[in-house]
């Protein structure tokens, strides 16, 4: 055993430097246009132009989709930025939308509307929570429960499309009200599901792909641009509900259901986690 003791000539080892805590500009300018689409989408709201607060929540969901990427591929990743657009998202996905779907449809029914209301936003707040503290731990390929920005694109699209069908003074309408009342529980509630919805975080941008994809792709943008509110709406419900056929058919083949990974050692379980 040495215990010889260090020569005074000795030099100590260098000291790393510390990481500068500086905030980087441009992923964060992404969030802040997100949460801008977000409080825009209150304020038209607010004065009864409901279109408009519906094109600036999907304007605020293309952003959210970007800043991530933008961080990624500059190597901006930051602490900072991460609580950004988790608060972003609340406003923007969370709020944002259970306040415009209130103005619209939710307030002729009283006590029942505005708890709607908050179902629908708590639902959001604890599906941002669990997101954040579950993102090592869940297989990346899914989302546990439906993400929030899908379930604003559901509330305010069929907000977008009852408007563009000509639908005013929906407290008149206890039909479309009602519905209104029921897509909101829906849309709150299935935010803190564990009903496995895919992320598309597996499809890489880097790889090649069929001539056919392409085409695909340039087929869907016509399409959207046929009647954009139905259309987007669609696409909407259809993911909405995605989440419980999987899960549906993955019991029925006795596949494991639950996306939360009992331990990230596992083999099966590499690359699938942050």
């Amino acid at each position: 055993m040495n215990t010889t003791p260090p020569q005074d000539n000795e030099a100590p080892e260098p000291r790393p430097k510390p990481r500068p805590k500086g905030i980087y500009v441009l992923p964060n300018l992404f969030t802040l246009a997100a949460l801008f689409g977000g409080f825009y989408a209150i304020v038209m709201a607010m004065n009864d132009r409901f279109e408009q607060a519906a094109i600036g929540v999907f304007c605020a969901m293309v952003l959210d989709s970007l800043d991530g990427r933008v961080a990624r591929m500059t190597n901006t990743q930051s602490a900072f930025g991460e609580q950004m657009d988790s608060l972003s998202d609340m406003v923007s996905f969370g709020a944002a939308p259970a306040l415009i779907m209130y103005e619209w449809g939710l307030k002729g029914l009283g006590k029942l509307g505005w708890i709607a209301a908050f179902v629908y936003c708590a639902g959001a707040a604890l599906r941002l929570a669990r997101f954040n503290t579950n993102i090592a731990v869940v297989d990346r390929r899914f989302f546990q429960g439906l993400p929030s920005p899908a379930a604003a694109a559901l509330v305010v699209g069929f907000i977008w499309v009852m408007d563009d069908l000509g639908f005013r003074n929906v407290s008149e309408l206890p039909a479309v009200a009602w519905t209104a009342f029921a897509l909101t529980l829906y849309a709150g509630l299935t935010m803190v599901t564990n009903a496995p919805f895919y992320s598309f975080k597996d499809v890489s941008l880097k790889k090649s792909v069929p001539f056919v994809v392409i085409v695909v792709i340039a087929l869907v943008i016509a399409l959207i641009n046929i009647h954009p509110p139905i259309v987007l709406f669609g696409m909407f419900l259809i993911y909405g509900a995605s989440g419980y056929m999987l899960y549906a058919w993955r019991r029925m083949k006795g596949k494991p259901v639950s996306v939360i990974a009992t331990s990230t050692d596992d083999p099966d379980e590499v690359g699938l986690h942050r």
